[in-house]
């Protein structure tokens, strides 16, 4: 194991196929060709692994008030993992091609749902492949699982919450961890308005990882994680992003690192800029080093 709880090894994965404990959840997408994952999967995917799709299993309809990618409602989640294989018994490992930007989302989810057994594969379908690893073409067969869903609101932070805060993030420490291009608002090629809610600090997901896609040290991104929100205690915190999917990376990454577990803004900024009457800020914002920025109501 690259990490008893919360990564998995390749020859780890590898040893556990065919095993009737171990489900395996190939999560590939992109964004801008939402196809692309699937047809991916059925060209070739680790065997046994079954797809998730991002849109179509791993969030809700879209809404004219919400994200991009909604919190799913937990008895539909719920049937959506049974449909997928996994009952609350089962080990459950995830992966993309990535750098766990979309398996994170699935992990995340089965971890509000109160199902802590599961992990990332460490490198992603990249690394599988890498060391020579066997592929499986076509769609895996797959048997229903029984999965009760217990869900953990406690892990999940409301637009409500933030405008309580008179839309600082500041007073709720909720790092974004979109790239510093879309943060800044100097590019925004998904969402229609760049920049970022007020307050909030900028730590890229991406820098969770290394070149090849493998999970930095936790020491690496314990360091990472210090320089803004100081050692680790038991002061709260949240992550947000686009549309609260790779928000879920950094959940896993604070973990990684000792920090007590993030809430998560599911809607993240895809839903924040949906109400033109909430404040959205350009420039480099909060951070280590960061500058002043600029807060506008749009």
């Amino acid at each position: 194991m690259a990490d008893a709880n919360y990564l998995v090894g390749v020859d780890d994965l590898r040893a556990a196929l065919g095993g009737s404990a171990t489900r395996i959840l190939d999560c590939r997408f992109e964004l801008m060709a939402p196809e692309a994952g699937r047809s991916a999967y059925l060209q070739g995917h680790i065997p046994g692994a079954v797809y998730a799709d991002l849109d179509q299993d791993l969030a809700a309809p879209v809404g004219p008030a919400t994200g991009r990618h909604p919190l799913p409602d937990p008895v539909q989640m719920a049937a959506t993992f049974e449909r997928l294989g996994i009952s609350n018994s089962s080990r459950v490992v995830v992966y993309d091609d990535s750098a766990g930007a979309f398996a994170a989302r699935a992990w995340w989810l089965l971890r509000w749902l109160g199902h802590d057994n599961a992990a990332i594969l460490d490198g992603g379908f990249r690394a599988w492949r890498a060391q020579g690893m066997p592929i499986e073409e076509g769609s895996a067969g797959v048997t229903p699982g029984v999965f009760a869903p217990r869900p953990r609101d406690e892990l999940v932070l409301g637009v409500d919450e933030i405008h309580a805060a008179r839309g600082s993030a500041a007073a709720l420490t909720l790092i974004d961890v979109r790239s510093t291009e879309r943060y800044t608002g100097r590019e925004e090629p998904i969402d229609k308005i760049g920049g970022h809610i007020p307050g909030a600090i900028n730590l890229p997901y991406t820098d969770n990882v290394e070149a090849d896609g493998r999970w930095k040290s936790a020491g690496q991104i314990r360091r990472r994680l210090a320089a803004a929100l100081g050692p680790p205690a038991a002061q709260s915190w949240s992550v947000m992003c686009g549309s609260g999917v790779t928000a879920c990376h950094l959940v896993l990454a604070g973990l990684l690192a000792g920090y007590p577990e993030p809430r998560v803004y599911v809607g993240s900024w895809s839903e924040w800029i949906t109400d033109g009457s909430r404040a959205v800020a350009t420039g480099p914002g909060q951070g280590p080093g960061s500058g002043p920025e600029n807060a506008e109501y749009s």
